[in-house]
């Protein structure tokens, strides 16, 4: 595989929100009852007030209503589902087990999941996008491209192989003979196409095939995460214009804000700051301010 899959735990940890919780109200309700002894939901509530882990927890609450009040109406059930079966399926049989890893449920991954949406569309909205943001992109801009690719263990194999396409030998039949890449081997190593703004593929891999004309075929195996390659270019069209790009561009540019912490926490206190929050309980009235902070309401 050349794919590196992190989507479990990007959404998971997008902008350091976890996930949220259904409240009950605090009162003399018995929660357990043992001998000699009980204990109430307001002995409860009072010493998990007092708790980083309560704290963070109410935080988290308060922001997923805040995104849900404000942005809801953007993220559908059809999205959040389609994500969760893209990841599903890239995983396979393993999947399960990851998600038991990260401590999750289908439930609660499905939940970071449209927390992850949510927090997309924020940033959107109130993060605009400028013309020179977009000029820049757009010079190191590389429109979709098709290729083919052979993964080897060795250097030593991936040179045999540059050797026999040297000599004439077909690009499919040592993909199929050579490579350890199981999902492409038996299409001649062929992948989807792909452009600079996708952020599934090694970059090296992605500088190695840019480089290449249709038709010519890496001389020196690329080294990834994943192994060794022989990278084989099908279809390298033109640049093309801008317009042709732009909203390609623009998913580039919002994926990188999305990387960058400072963004993101001026991105939350906004939202924050919008949802008008008043917090009742003295003994929590510093919870959001780890999201709400001068040098973040300051970007406003």
């Amino acid at each position: 595989m050349i794919k590196n899959w992190k989507k479990i735990a990007t959404a998971v940890a997008f902008a350091g929100i976890a996930l949220s919780a259904t409240a009950c109200s605090a009162g003399n309700k018995t929660v357990v009852n043992y001998k000699g002894g009980k204990i109430t939901q307001q002995q409860y509530y009072d010493k998990m007030k007092k708790s980083q882990a309560g704290q963070s927890l109410l935080a988290n609450m308060i922001v997923n209503d805040a995104l849900e009040e404000q942005y809801g109406k953007y993220v559908t059930n059809k999205e959040v589902n389609k994500e969760y079966n893209s990841t599903k399926k890239q995983y396979g049989s393993s999947f399960e087990a990851i998600l038991q890893q990260q401590g999750l449920t289908t439930s609660t991954y499905k939940e970071s999941i449209k927390t992850n949406l949510l927090m997309q569309q924020a940033l959107r909205h109130i993060k605009k996008i400028t013309p020179a943001q977009e000029k820049k992109a757009w010079k190191n801009y590389q429109p979709k491209v098709t290729v083919q690719h052979i993964l080897v263990a060795k250097e030593s194999t991936a040179n045999e192989v540059i050797s026999q396409l040297k000599k004439g030998e077909s690009f499919k039949t040592l993909a199929k003979k050579y490579s350890t890449d199981t999902a492409t081997k038996n299409d001649a190593g062929k992948l989807p196409a792909f452009d600079s703004t996708d952020t599934t593929l090694d970059s090296t891999f992605k500088t190695a095939a840019f480089k290449l004309k249709t038709g010519e075929y890496t001389t020196t195996p690329v080294k990834t995460q994943f192994g060794y390659h022989v990278i084989k270019m099908i279809k390298h069209p033109a640049k093309g214009s801008f317009k042709d790009h732009k909203k390609a561009i623009d998913n580039q540019i919002y994926a990188k804000m999305a990387q960058d912490q400072s963004v993101m926490q001026s991105v939350l206190a906004t939202v924050l700051k919008r949802a008008d929050v008043s917090i009742k309980d003295n003994d929590l009235k510093d919870v959001l301010t780890k999201y709400v902070t001068s040098s973040s309401a300051a970007n406003n």
